[in-house]
């Protein structure tokens, strides 16, 4: 009589199925409001299923509101529950599937296949094993004070720089951390201050958060710092010790022509140090942060250093910003997990991390020296390397070359992907002879024959309408 079909293989309860299957009746008008539904006795014969079952369905539509019962009464659907059924929306298609490249230049990718997982593995357990109770629950928005004190002394002896652990704030990645320094220093009528060029990933987190950018050009050298006159910021966005994308370390007359904007103004500046910690040539550069503690929030990560799914960055922040700090991430997300905060604090306390980054540096060193070669192989003299021997990637500029959206193109269709500067110009037109190299995550073979076809690309480049 009721045409109810349930199935006794599915792995959803009957009683469940059975009040899906009512539910769905009400609420599309089978069933009209006041109408009786049929005893417990009744369904449950007709369904083969115990009197209980029944009972419990009934139960679920009672306590949600879709029938009313009342003693010595039949169960009768409530009024008010009947939805008119919406046209359905179309579905977005499906991407295509990716076909596989030939040659990925991607930017700020570490090997992950050097990545010592069991090492890590090992350390994880071993946190789990060891954490006490009381940090399975809510242990603050400033990260674990294991942590805390372990980046302070892996800071201190990579970097020499002095921090206090109270001042450190554990976040998820830097990118959380430029969401979180966004709100915490904005300032109603000032600008936020970015590099230009800068990466279009960060200069879109500012974005998204509706404040007012104004853009400051870069050279070779870092931020010019002579631009920032006139300028009212709340905050200055920069990367000295490894400009991004461009390479160059800030020298110390901008960095401190850039403390005294700071000071003079009254705004703050965000250092994000994304990958210092790999340079070839000399000892890692000194934060700005050291200059002035009160002035900066450093930004740092463990994402290229480790790996990106890891999301733990950390914030060092003056003692002014904390108690406001805490609210934001407080009613944010609260916390990091505790899991990898422990084995992260082990890592560092053991010096397995020192020993993995100095593995890593010397990798890394290698194949920028491969990329090097190839490209004087492949371009002889026709190009010119920008910024340190540092990081993950590197800037070349072609000269008498232009990478416009046509070059981008062409390498999609090679199967290449090479990013141009021009992508991450906040002002276009100043950068168009310049690519990107990220190699972090290539073999030397794969450097040498992605450059290679790389120099096809150019050739049919050159070949089509100028």
């Amino acid at each position: 009589m009721w045409g109810i079909e349930l199935h006794r293989q599915s792995e959803v309860p009957l009683k469940r199925q059975l009040y899906q299957e009512l539910r769905d009746r009400i609420v599309s008008g089978r069933l009209e409001a006041g109408e009786a539904l049929p005893s417990t006795r009744e369904l449950a014969g007709e369904l083969k299923v115990s009197r209980n079952t029944v009972n419990e369905a009934y139960e679920m539509l009672i306590a949600e509101g879709f029938v009313q019962s009342r003693q010595g009464a039949a169960t009768r659907v409530a009024e008010g529950v009947f939805l008119e059924r919406k046209p359905s929306e179309e579905l977005p298609k499906p991407e295509k599937t990716s076909v596989a490249l030939l040659a990925d230049f991607q930017t700020g990718q570490p090997d992950l296949r050097r990545f010592p997982r069991y090492l890590w593995q090992q350390t994880v357990q071993k946190a789990m094993q060891e954490m006490p109770p009381h940090l399975f629950g809510y242990t603050g928005p400033a990260g674990l004070p294991k942590l805390r004190e372990e980046i302070a002394a892996w800071l201190f002896r990579s970097k020499g720089l002095s921090v206090d652990p109270e001042n450190i704030f554990i976040t998820s990645g830097a990118t959380h951390a430029l969401h979180l320094a966004a709100d915490l220093l904005y300032e109603e009528g000032k600008e936020i201050l970015v590099e230009d060029p800068c990466n279009r990933g960060m200069y879109h987190t500012f974005l998204h958060r509706g404040y007012p950018l104004s853009p400051i050009p870069a050279d070779e050298h870092g931020l010019r710092t002579e631009c920032l006159n006139g300028k009212q910021a709340c905050a200055v966005y920069v990367t000295p010790s490894h400009q991004f994308p461009l390479g160059g370390i800030l020298p110390a007359s901008r960095r401190a022509a850039l403390i005294r904007y700071a000071r003079e103004t009254n705004c703050y500046i965000v250092e994000d140090d994304y990958d210092s910690e790999f340079r070839y040539y000399g000892d890692p550069v000194a934060p700005l942060h050291a200059l002035d503690p009160e002035r900066v929030v450093y930004v740092g990560t463990f994402s290229k250093v480790l790996f990106p799914a890891l999301r733990i960055g950390y914030v060092i922040l003056p003692a002014k910003l904390h108690k406001r700090w805490r609210q934001l991430r407080t009613h944010s997300d609260v916390q990091n997990p505790p899991f990898e905060q422990a084995a992260l604090a082990e890592l560092l306390h053991t010096r397995k991390f020192d020993r993995h980054i100095g593995k890593m540096r010397k990798l890394y060193k290698e194949r920028r020296q491969a990329l090097l070669d190839a490209l004087r192989d492949n371009f002889q003299d026709t190009w010119r390397c920008w910024g340190d021997a540092a990081g993950l990637h590197l800037a070349v500029e072609f000269f008498g070359m232009s990478f416009d959206e046509a070059f981008v193109e062409t390498c999609k269709r090679n199967r290449i992907r090479v990013t141009p500067v021009e992508a991450h110009s906040i002002r276009k037109g100043e950068h168009t002879n310049k690519l990107l190299f990220g190699y972090g995550h290539l073999e030397p073979d794969e450097i040498r024959n992605g450059v290679f076809l790389l120099r096809r690309c150019f050739g049919e480049l050159l070949r089509g309408p100028r």
